[in-house]
């Protein structure tokens, strides 16, 4: 599979252009800001502690894209007037979050679609990145990939976590059922959306 895959999403009226690119080892001082986040915290099962955590984290991305089970994205907010990657003004190249595409599920549940999972720094959220960026790639995985259950895609978050069931909806993921708590890692029920490719 290859690393070359880079999307992009135009710019709308107050909303800034995205592009989603694989992660680099560059992009690790972003990355570990980000897993400082306690909003991020809250959610996400993953730690990232340290620059080793991060460079081993990058470097599992690459080898999954390498495999073709898991393709991550990193989601950076373009100029409108340029194409030039920016952060809303402060670091010019500076991820704001990140998609991933898992084409193949972990088991854990029977007939499991492939899924799509997100976060977005504090900076990127409330500016429509999420939704647009999550809508890009699951538009990419059905025209593309493979898919564990062909024309499906899920996306699973905490029942708690409402911003994530916004960006669900807005994505075009209809809510589907809710899951019993699966500990540790999930120790509270989670929503399950799910997503058809209708083109």
């Amino acid at each position: 599979m290859t690393m070359a895959v880079n999307l992009t999403v135009e710019p709308a009226p107050g909303r800034p252009g995205l592009t989603l690119r694989p992660w680099t080892a560059r992009d690790v001082p972003a990355l570990l800001a980000a897993y400082r986040d306690p909003v991020l915290r809250r959610w996400l099962v993953l730690r990232l502690e340290s620059e080793a955590d991060a460079h081993r984290w990058v470097e599992e991305q690459h080898e999954a894209w390498t495999a073709g089970t898991s393709f991550s994205f990193a989601i950076l907010e373009t100029d409108a007037g340029t194409g030039a990657e920016t952060d809303g003004g402060t670091r010019t190249g500076h991820p704001v979050g990140n998609v991933v595409l898992k084409a193949a599920p972990d088991g854990s549940r029977p007939g499991a679609a492939s899924e799509v999972g997100y976060w977005t720094a504090p900076e990127a959220r409330g500016k429509g990145v999420a939704p647009r960026a999550v809508d890009a790639v699951s538009r990419w995985a059905f025209a593309s990939l493979p898919l564990a259950v062909p024309g499906r895609l899920e996306l699973l978050h905490a029942a708690a976590n409402e911003s994530s069931c916004r960006v669900a909806q807005k994505s075009g993921y209809a809510f589907h059922s809710v899951l019993p708590p699966f500990p540790p890692d999930h120790p509270g029920e989670g929503h399950l959306h799910v997503r058809v490719d209708e083109s």
